[in-house]
């Protein structure tokens, strides 16, 4: 009963659904992008909605009713509907950060252009496969400011986009890193996240796809505020810290910070390879030889670092 509810409710904000009995979603019309084609999917069981056309996203109804701006009646029915209070207030913008116009999804490219192909070259030597392209909506742009760069998006929780990275798929250019001006203090990769299970703390994007499992990407060095609040409010058990071996210093700022506050933290040892160059399997298994810090460990490492 409560599913055909909530299917009536997306019917009047979305327009008429097509069902597809194989996956369980139920297919709209993108109020995004406008497709022609019912490409945007909705999940009625688990709300997680998706447009395979321009990649809009996120993990709830009650995130795209607050994008869309539906009414406060609307709101208040859907509440009653799922058995939750949720608020009408819209979601954050992120200054209202979007992908660069030039951006193209790799999945949806031409796959004759010499720019896909050059792309394509890039990522697959770096050990990216088709699977990371699809869930993490991975782009490329041929030409403006990201012109010859892979584009890897990330998004919050509610499938809003909080930040994205520029990759020069060319060795010889002459920028190979551009990133959005925008404030480093979100959750890389936030979407994926399962704060229920350990987490593991990197760099860059590049390294959080080899990663794979639970890993969150901080766009540099230092752990911002709004990472730290989510992982207590979280109560994370435990958090693997991965940073390059040139950040040291900053790795055993966060470890020390979360010691005090009684969290199980590792330190994996790198060496001269960060994860996106050793690959997923050889960081598995530095992964499984580390162990739960201690304070003496922490002395040891500053020490060797004088």
């Amino acid at each position: 009963m409560g599913n055909l509810r909530t299917l009536q409710i997306l019917e009047q904000v979305l327009g008429k659904s097509k069902h597809n009995s194989h996956t369980g979603e139920v297919g709209f019309h993108c109020p995004f992008c406008k497709h022609h084609k019912r490409k945007f999917n909705i999940h009625i069981e688990t709300e997680k909605w998706q447009c395979w056309v321009c990649s809009a996203k996120g993990r709830t109804i009650a995130s795209l009713f607050r994008k869309l701006k539906v009414s406060q009646d609307i709101m208040s029915r859907l509440a009653k509907i799922i058995g939750k209070t949720i608020s009408s207030s819209t979601t954050k913008t992120y200054d209202d950060l979007s992908l660069p116009l030039e951006y193209i999804p790799l999945y949806l490219a031409n796959k004759k252009s010499p720019e896909y192909k050059n792309a394509m070259h890039y990522l697959i030597g770096r050990g990216i496969s088709g699977r990371d392209i699809l869930r993490h909506s991975i782009g490329y742009c041929e030409s403006g400011r990201y012109g010859g760069m892979i584009i890897i998006p990330s998004y919050d929780c509610d499938g809003n986009l909080n930040f994205f990275t520029g990759r020069s798929y060319y060795e010889d250019a002459n920028y190979k890193h551009n990133n959005p001006r925008v404030s480093k203090d979100i959750i890389g990769f936030d979407l994926f996240v399962n704060w229920n299970e350990p987490i593991t703390i990197v760099e860059g994007a590049f390294d959080a796809l080899a990663v794979r499992n639970n890993s969150i990407p901080l766009f540099g060095k230092l752990m911002l505020d709004n990472l730290k609040a989510k992982i207590l409010k979280n109560k994370v058990s435990r958090i693997n810290i991965a940073l390059d071996s040139d950040a040291i210093g900053h790795s055993l700022k966060i470890a020390e910070y979360f010691m005090s506050l009684d969290k199980e933290v590792h330190i994996v040892e790198l060496g001269d390879q960060d994860p996106s160059e050793m690959g997923h399997d050889k960081f598995q298994d530095l992964l499984n030889d580390s162990k739960p810090l201690t304070f003496e460990k922490i002395m040891e490492y500053k020490f060797i670092c004088k």
